[in-house]
């Protein structure tokens, strides 16, 4: 009952907006602690990790293989430059065999084949390797969701932790197949590159040094700026989602109050700040690898101009001059993609450490390891003993809080918006934990048994009524799975829901979707009233149950409510006190705390808090 909840405590919103602040700051794409993350992933591939061994390995002898080979071909040049030259001399013409220089040429072809080899197998490998890593993220946060408190998810957007699971998730696993090995394919390729060409010539190689420095500069100047843009076209986004799904969610309104132009307006707004951010990210982003080739090209033409004048004054032989050529070319498209690379994996590691830090939060208290037992059958007793809690540790809600609740009473609790009705109800349920005192069913503390053997003994009717993605029979039995159609149905009779299904195309077969918009609100409600008759509770939990359906309705519900209700200890949180002046306890709550308790004619008489309410209504 998280909105509820939100209504009942301000400061939650300040949790929330403390919440936000990290969010936001994550939107830079800048890990605040890369090698930990990095740690961590190695820490997630537990099984996995002999896959990222062959594959570095396999990468590391696919470098060594292609500069090893252009290394071979510049004694290969030569050896057939010279042979050719041999043989025009003599008058005669060249023909490869295997004594002069063909030998040499398929050893040439076996380097570049084993390359290819090593480079293939390093894909295959990796392709595994980020799936599977994936697959274990995505299992260790649904089992995290599941433990995760009521906290967690009041304090969070849920499009925020969808984000985490699906889109952070997808970006560690592109980049961890494709970024990791390029990244370290391309130092390798620039460091290899680098020391061969200074086995060559140390002027020509001081002079790709010095572009590839300028390259470097330019490059972390401009992802610098990249990450800012980009931050700022995240936040034109969420503006503009947020604008969207306002009209959406909002168009009654905004037409019953004539605002559709205004509404358009902060649309198209928003739209049009969306398109100038993206038009900059995207130009900033493109433009840097053409930047840095046009620079790289720029090197080549150098060392191009350079070797040549070399080769003619005899400083160098044609086959070191293209085997040069070839290293500057090794080196300066890798150069030109790291940038993009770092990008990437920065990225992905800044996703990383959201994931982590989802998985890494508090969970709910463990369940007992050797849990009470309830006696049989469950008579449904309930007591509040001096209770203490607040949704924030420093600022109690409820600071000494205590009722008893005896088998087969009606309870009820009103009072304001925010005082704390359904606090009571969520501590009840052990949705939160209490800070002090105990709560106690049939004499034993909640906090002894199982969650799971608590909620089993209460039935939940709420004021918003969510349905899933199901029939209806599906959907009436999602308390008790294995209920037969003859349980659906009697239910469904009891709650007054059985003559509106049978009126339906598929009866209890149909399905409905997920917000079950193709039924009314009232219709929903019904459903929900007899999902929680189905479960046979020993206690239930009615939350302004019959808010959304007609007078006439509400009727018929009201006493299949107390035909179900007779022997059972019921809690009814009300805003119409009509409907429980025949409660045999009303608790008025405010700021969290029961400041009056009896029933209807003794808070009457009493003259307080509860008669100037009832009298409000009735006046």
């Amino acid at each position: 009952m998280p909105s509820e909840k939100n209504r009942e405590l301000d400061d939650l919103a300040e949790l929330e907006r403390g919440e936000a602040a990290p969010a936001a700051e994550a939107e830079l794409e800048v890990p605040a602690d890369a090698l930990g993350t990095a740690r961590r992933l190695w820490g997630a591939a537990a099984g996995q990790r002999w896959r990222l061994v062959v594959a570095a390995l396999c990468s590391m002898l696919y470098v060594a293989g292609s500069l090893g080979a252009t290394a071979y071909s510049a004694g290969l040049i030569d050896l057939l430059w010279g042979n050719i030259q041999a043989s025009f001399s003599e008058g005669r013409a060249f023909v490869v065999t295997l004594e002069n220089g063909g030998l040499q040429i398929l050893t040439f072809l076996g380097i570049w084949t084993g390359s290819w080899l090593f480079y293939t197998i390093q894909v295959l490998v990796m392709a595994s390797f980020a799936e599977r890593l994936n697959l274990s993220l995505r299992r260790q946060m649904g089992s995290k969701l599941a433990r995760l408190p009521l906290s967690y998810y009041d304090a969070h957007q849920p499009g925020d932790t969808i984000s985490r699971a699906t889109n952070d998730l997808d970006k560690i696993s592109e980049v961890l197949q494709r970024g990791v090995l390029q990244l370290l394919i391309a130092v390798c390729m620039v460091g290899g590159a680098v020391l061969l060409m200074a086995t060559y010539d140390l002027m020509l190689t001081g002079v790709f040094v010095a572009f590839a420095l300028v390259a470097g500069v330019v490059t972390r100047l401009v992802t610098a700026h990249t990450l800012k843009v980009a931050a700022r076209r995240q936040a034109a986004l969420g503006t503009l989602t947020g604008r969207v799904e306002e009209a959406y969610s909002g168009r009654a309104v905004i037409k019953a109050f004539g605002r559709e132009k205004a509404s358009f307006e902060e649309i198209r707004d928003a739209a049009e700040e969306l398109a100038e951010t993206s038009a900059e990210a995207d130009f900033v982003t493109n433009a840097i690898t053409p930047a840095i080739r046009f620079l790289m090209r720029l090197c080549q033409v150098s060392v191009g101009l350079l070797a040549g004048g070399m080769l003619v004054a005899g400083q160098i032989s044609i086959g070191v001059f293209q085997a040069f050529f070839q290293y500057v070319m090794h080196a300066s498209e890798p150069l030109t993609q790291l940038s993009l690379t770092l990008n990437m994996l920065q990225g992905a590691l800044a996703a990383a450490e959201r994931v982590f830090r989802l998985i890494d939060e508090p969970e709910v208290v463990p369940d007992p390891a050797a849990p009470a037992e309830l006696p049989e059958p469950v008579e449904g007793r309930v007591a509040f003993e001096h209770v203490r809690f607040g949704y924030a540790p420093d600022r109690p809600l409820m600071r000494d809080v205590s009722l008893a609740a005896e088998p087969g009473q009606k309870v009820a609790i009103v009072g304001a918006t925010g005082a704390g009705k359904t606090t009571l109800i969520n501590l009840l349920m052990r949705f939160y934990e209490v800070d002090g005192g105990r709560i106690t069913l049939d004499g034993v503390d909640t906090r002894e048994l199982t969650r799971a053997e608590l909620r089993r003994q209460f039935g939940m009717v709420l004021q918003d009524a969510w349905l899933f993605e199901g029939t209806i029979a599906e959907n009436i039995a999602y308390g008790k799975p294995g209920a037969t159609r003859e349980e659906v149905e009697a239910a469904a009779r009891a709650a007054h829901v059985d003559f509106f299904v049978r009126t339906l195309p598929h009866g209890y077969d149909t399905m409905l979707s997920n917000d079950a918009e193709n039924i009314s609100q009232g219709q929903r409600q019904l459903l929900t009233i007899a999902r929680a008759m189905l479960t046979d509770p020993a206690i239930l939990i009615l939350d302004e149950a019959t808010s959304s359906v007609d007078t006439r309705t509400e009727q018929a519900i009201v006493r299949a409510m107390e035909a179900i209700m007779e022997n059972r200890t019921s809690f009814v949180i009300a805003h119409r006190l009509s409907t429980i002046v025949d409660a045999d306890l009303i608790l008025v709550m405010e700021k969290g705390t029961i400041i009056e308790q009896g029933n209807h004619a003794e808070l009457l008489a009493a003259g307080g808090a509860y008669a100037e309410l009832y009298r409000s209504q009735f006046a």
